[in-house]
C-alpha cells in the first residue's frame, strides 16, 4: 500500500480493502475474516489506517490491530493484558504488561465465537476507561 493512498482522501475502511484485495493470499483471506469478526462482535467499530498501513479498529480507544506477516497474520490487542482468555487464543506478546495478540498461521482457525468475546471485552474495556 503505498503512503499516498492516504493523502488521496481514501476512507481507512477502502484502505484496508485495498490492503485485503493487495494480499491476494491466504493472509488477505484470513484478515477478511478477522474483520468480518469484528465487525460482527462489535457494530459500532470504528476502522482507522494509521502508522502509514496498519489497519485498526477502534471503539472508545484501540480494540486491535491488524498486521500481515509473511508466516502470521497478527492481531494485537492494545490492552490484551486486561481481558480474560478462557480460551487461550492469545498466542503471541505474552510477556509485556499492556498488549497481547494472536498470530494467525496459513491453514489455521481460531474459535470465533472466544474471538468475538475477546472484541467484546475490549470494547467494554475501553468505555469503562472512557468513562472514568
Amino acid at each position: 500500500m503505498k503512503k499516498s493512498a492516504a493523502k488521496e482522501g481514501k476512507s481507512a475502511s477502502k484502505l484496508i480493502s485495498e490492503k485485503i484485495t493487495e494480499l491476494g493470499d491466504w493472509r488477505g483471506k484470513t484478515l477478511n475474516r478477522m474483520r468480518k469478526l469484528i465487525k460482527a462482535a462489535d457494530p459500532e467499530v470504528v476502522e482507522a489506517w494509521k502508522w502509514m498501513g496498519t489497519p485498526v479498529w477502534e471503539h472508545d480507544g484501540i480494540i486491535c490491530t491488524g498486521e500481515s506477516y509473511k508466516k502470521v497474520v497478527k492481531l494485537t490487542f492494545a490492552k490484551g493484558a486486561s481481558l480474560n482468555d478462557p480460551k487461550h487464543l492469545f498466542n503471541s506478546s505474552l510477556d509485556g504488561n499492556v498488549r497481547r495478540a494472536i498470530d494467525i498461521a496459513e491453514g489455521v482457525e481460531i474459535n470465533e465465537a472466544a474471538f468475538r468475546a475477546r472484541v467484546r471485552q475490549a470494547v467494554a474495556l475501553n468505555s469503562s476507561a472512557k468513562s472514568k
